[in-house]
Formats: structure tokens, sequence, C-alpha cells
């Protein structure tokens, strides 16, 4: 298989799951912007590219609005040069509007994280030359507030089938793709991708979120997680 045709493989499959209140709506990205998902794909992606580093599922203004994982509207744009059409999910939720890239809020964990490879590697094929970034759950759950829900909230009959077709899809990516690393992003991404993996892993190992949330990393995310990767023997440029 190939990216591609996973991404587009995963996108059907959690569209035939249900999901009960307090959830009220669901997103998929991977269906109303496949056309920048899919940009995004066939440029970044390498076959035994160094580590993978794969995030938790969307944010309301990253990867909701452009389709990239922790796709901050600006960097996607300039960083990437992804600029395409974004359509609108079945169900808009009135408080978490689609507006694509005419979207003006900016999503810090995106911005975090991209910026630190903007300005590392200076280009996005650098940074696909050793990296590149994926999610493991693809889609975004909010509450009747408008609130996030992340899928570790989720109560076990709808968590489980979920994780179980998010697992299959990290295993067929990391056939594909043949990392020599797995890197969580966030304890919760680095602990699904050793239960998806298990003992044919390539090493697996995991750096600080970039969430504002975050209380370290919001003492300068990009340094502490260059001392991570650092850690596991990965050599950035540069350094």
């Amino acid at each position: 298989m190939t990216p591609m045709s996973i991404s587009r493989w995963l996108a059907k499959e959690v569209a035939k799951l249900d999901f009960a209140p307090p959830t009220a709506c669901v997103y998929n990205p991977l269906v109303y912007a496949r056309r920048s998902h899919e940009a995004y794909l066939r440029q970044q992606v390498r076959d035994g590219v160094e580590c993978l580093l794969v995030g938790m599922n969307p944010g309301p203004w990253g990867m909701a609005q452009t389709g990239v994982p922790f796709g901050e509207v600006g960097f996607v744009r300039e960083f990437l040069g992804i600029n395409e059409a974004v359509g609108q999910p079945d169900v808009l939720h009135p408080k978490r509007p689609i507006q694509g890239f005419a979207c003006t809020r900016s999503e810090v964990s995106g911005r975090r994280l991209w910026g630190w490879a903007q300005e590392r590697f200076g280009t996005a094929e650098r940074f696909a030359r050793q990296f590149f970034v994926t999610n493991y759950c693809p889609l975004v759950f909010m509450e009747e507030s408008g609130r996030n829900r992340t899928p570790d909230k989720l109560p076990a009959s709808e968590r489980d089938p979920l994780f179980a077709v998010c697992d299959e899809a990290l295993r067929r990516l990391v056939r594909c793709c043949r990392p020599r690393r797995v890197i969580g992003v966030g304890a919760f991404a680095a602990g699904r991708a050793e239960a998806a993996l298990g003992s044919t892993a390539p090493p697996i190992g995991t750096i600080l979120h970039p969430s504002p949330a975050s209380p370290a990393a919001n003492r300068g995310w990009a340094a502490q997680a260059e001392r991570q990767l650092h850690a596991m023997g990965v050599v950035l440029p540069g350094t």
C-alpha cells in the first residue's frame, strides 16, 4: 500500500464508527481536506525515513483546517507551500467553523512544531529527508459546547473500535515508510505506537508535546524536544 491508499482506507474505516454524547460532532479532515492532505503526503513521505513523528489527533485550528498534521495555517502555506481548497464536514459545529486556509486562528502546537522544523532545517524538503509527521487518529471530536474531546477520553465501547482501526493504519504506514525510529509526540501517541506495533516495531521513543496546555512545553518546547531527540541518538543539522 501507499501512504495515500492507507489514508483513504483509514478515512473510510473511521467513517463507519458511531460516537454518542457527550461527543456532539466529529470532523474527518482526511475527507473534506483530502486535497491538501494528499498534497502533503506527496511532498513529505520518504521511504526509509529516519523518524516517524506520531501525534494524537487533529487540532481544531490546525489539521482540522488544513488537512496537515499539526498544520497551522501559516506554516502549511508558507513553509510547506500547500494551499489547496478545503471543503466542509458533513455536519458542521456552529462554534467550530472550517475556513480552510482563510482561517485566522493560529494553532500553538502546530506553530511550535513546524516553526522548529523551519528554523532547524530551513526547507520542507530538508526536513522530509529525516522526519515525517503523522497523527495516530484522524478525527476531531467536539462536545456540544464546542470543547475539544481527545480520543483517550472516549468510553471503551467507542475507543476500542477506533483504536483497532488506527492501530492497523499505523502498522500499514510503518510497513510502507520503513522508518528507522517511531517517536510519539506526547505520551499518548508513544503508548499507542507501542501497543500497535509490538515487538516487531523499530525503536519507539517520545518527545514532549508542544501543546500550550503543557506547562513544560511553555518553557521552551523546541530546546527540550531537541534534547530528547539527541538522547535517542537523532542527529539534527547544525547541532
